[in-house]
């Protein structure tokens, strides 16, 4: 067989996976827990049906797969396996409400075909692939984000499992419904499960995740793919402003203690001055009203805020300053105020060994490999605390994220996919030289 006869066989197979993946995300989107919409929040029926199909699609490709006790999937491919390592690819499959179908689903979606790939082409790794889907990455329904990043990164504490949605269900006994009851174990010790799921650090070659950048950078500078440098830290906050509910017929507007009001000006304020600081970014989120009645005076306003920035010093000095700001406004209004810091992330550098690999194998499909932040948060800011990691942006239109908008080109997948099979092609020949990157971040 000729090499070019070869190559056009190796592209072709390419261009087949990049349809698969495409025809798997609508698939996948079907499956949601809001009809009309795309949501699948954590424990959800829907992302309990969203594994399902998921581990069918990875044990197509030769995988063996397990939920952990949080209801992370996994699917494993051993290969040979001589040094023991394991590489560790994916992304989440939760979802924001009303979310575009790539955010999260892309980077497993790709993983899969990948592996699947390498396995066809009887590519004998000297280390294994865990392919993820985490259970949770948004946040969504419990307003704090990576839970199941953070039980692997033995991050997750017994004090979340306490926490309630908005139904007032607990995190616990929502797992405890949701999850394979295998994987918790006799007895329904969810907290000694949990710490189970921890990975082992020493055991891991490191991590890759592919995403879609969620910005427009690299669609002004045309191009499919590009290598993330860092994740920005994060900080996410619960306010209640506590005002006096009244009549809303008879309170006279200089006897108003009104809560709402007090809210909307901090939610002014707050993009203020977000504006007037160099990358910082600061958004409220949502708002809840009480009583929440049209001929009642609000008598409190809860809120979240997120705050992030690469620096973390620029993050907590904000984050202080916003939380004066609410505290100065509810004075001001007669009103009270009571906060909570629900959630603060680092923000995280991808490693420079794994960025370098990572460059090499976009040169192989691009004219050259862009390097970028990224002011989203990803599962690879929690497990990048733990073992090295990089991570793959994919190129989407306008930059559109969070909505059903989100589109990304068949054509920029396929790139994304052979990026991904020349890095590990790339890191298993580094490793089996050397070594050297089982023991350099």
């Amino acid at each position: 067989m000729g090499l070019q006869h070869l190559s056009g066989q190796l592209s072709g197979a390419m261009s087949q996976q990049a349809r698969e993946v495409m025809q798997r995300i609508e698939a996948l989107a079907r499956i949601t827990d809001e009809p009309g919409r795309l949501t699948r929040t954590f424990c959800s029926p829907a992302m309990r049906d969203a594994n399902a199909l998921v581990g069918r699609w990875m044990r197509s490709a030769g995988m063996t797969t397990r939920e952990d006790a949080v209801g992370n999937l996994i699917g494993s491919h051993t290969s040979s396996n001589p040094s023991g390592k394991i590489l560790l690819m994916g992304s989440h499959l939760d979802t924001v409400r009303n979310a575009g179908k790539f955010d999260g689903p892309l980077g497993v979606l790709l993983a899969i075909a990948c592996v699947d790939m390498l396995r066809r082409e009887r590519h004998q790794l000297p280390f294994g692939i865990d392919v993820i889907g985490f259970a949770d990455e948004e946040g969504v329904r419990y307003q704090t984000t990576y839970l199941g990043s953070r039980a692997m990164a033995g991050r997750l504490r017994k004090s979340d499992l306490a926490r309630k949605d908005a139904e007032g269900i607990t995190m616990e006994n929502a797992i405890l419904k949701a999850t394979d009851s295998t994987a918790v174990g006799k007895g329904g010790d969810l907290a000694a499960a949990i710490r189970r799921v921890r990975i082992n650090a020493h055991g891991v070659l490191g991590y890759f995740e592919a995403h879609i950048e969620q910005g427009p950078v690299l669609e002004k500078k045309n191009l499919p793919v590009g290598v993330v440098t860092a994740i920005a830290g994060q900080s996410r906050l619960s306010l209640k402003f506590i005002g006096v509910a009244g009549h809303a017929g008879t309170t006279p507007m200089n006897l108003r203690r009104d809560a709402l009001c007090a809210a909307a000006e901090f939610v002014c304020a707050v993009e203020s001055f977000a504006r007037q600081q160099s990358d910082l970014v600061a958004t409220v989120g949502q708002i809840k009203v009480e009583p929440g009645a049209s001929n009642v005076i609000p008598g409190a306003a809860e809120l979240t805020l997120d705050i992030r920035h690469q620096s973390d010093a620029v993050r907590e000095a904000a984050t202080a300053k916003l939380t004066s700001l609410a505290k100065a406004i509810a004075r001001k209004r007669g009103a009270k105020l009571s906060s909570e810091l629900v959630q603060a992330t680092d923000a995280v550098p991808c490693s420079p060994r794994l960025q370098q690999v990572l460059a090499r194998a976009i040169k192989k499909q691009q004219n050259r490999s862009v390097a970028l932040p990224s002011g989203a948060g990803h599962d690879a800011a929690v497990l990048g605390t733990v073992v090295p990691a990089t991570m793959l942006f994919v190129r989407c239109k306008a930059g559109i994220s969070h909505h059903p908008d989100e589109s990304v080109t068949i054509a920029d997948v396929r790139v994304a996919l052979a990026v991904m099979a020349d890095f590990v092609r790339l890191l298993a020949k580094e490793f089996a030289s050397n070594g050297a990157l089982a023991k350099r971040r």
